[in-house]
């Protein structure tokens, strides 16, 4: 048997408030290739599909009166679990400049994951019980300002899959 064979298909789902902008970036190149081989699957979500108001609203003021957005708690939640209730998770990523920072090594231990949840902050972060109740993993790719964190999810797309060498 190849080790091809032995693999199982990843499949990553993304929650971002702008699908559009990370569209691109998961249908070229070598995550392209992955998905044309049957090695992985990428899925982009709309949080604003899970907001229930006529406005499709994702943010809200925080909690105590501080400046900024942040996003809901009830859009996240409704995503997560509905793809929970599809299947288990390995992790539940959220990508935030406090996070722990991206390296090889987790690079490598994520590429042995099946199935993996990244959570894509917007605004000036997120509901404290997203953190503390969905999130398994926080994951910053460095420092450097980027626009949203939909473009985090695009930096660590290569990494994992470098660690598996038939995707080239």
């Amino acid at each position: 048997m190849y080790f091809c064979e032995k693999l199982k298909i990843m499949r990553i789902d993304i929650i971002t408030v702008l699908p559009e902008m990370i569209e691109g970036f998961f249908n070229c190149s070598i995550m392209k290739r992955a998905q044309n081989k049957g090695l992985a699957e990428i899925h982009i979500h709309n949080l604003r599909d899970y907001t229930e108001d006529k406005y499709r609203r994702v943010d809200d003021y925080p909690f105590g009166g501080f400046a900024g957005m942040v996003m809901k708690i009830e859009p996240i939640e409704r995503c997560i679990n509905a793809l929970k209730a599809e299947r288990d998770y390995d992790e539940v990523i959220f990508t935030t400049p406090d996070g722990e920072q991206f390296n090889q090594p987790m690079a490598n231990s994520l590429s042995l994951a099946q199935n993996l949840i990244i959570l894509c902050g917007h605004f000036k972060g997120i509901d404290f019980r997203i953190r503390e109740h969905l999130i398994t993993k926080e994951i910053s790719i460095g420092d450097y300002v980027l626009t949203g964190t939909g473009s985090g999810s695009y930096g660590r797309r290569y990494c994992p899959h470098h660690s598996r060498s038939h995707f080239r």
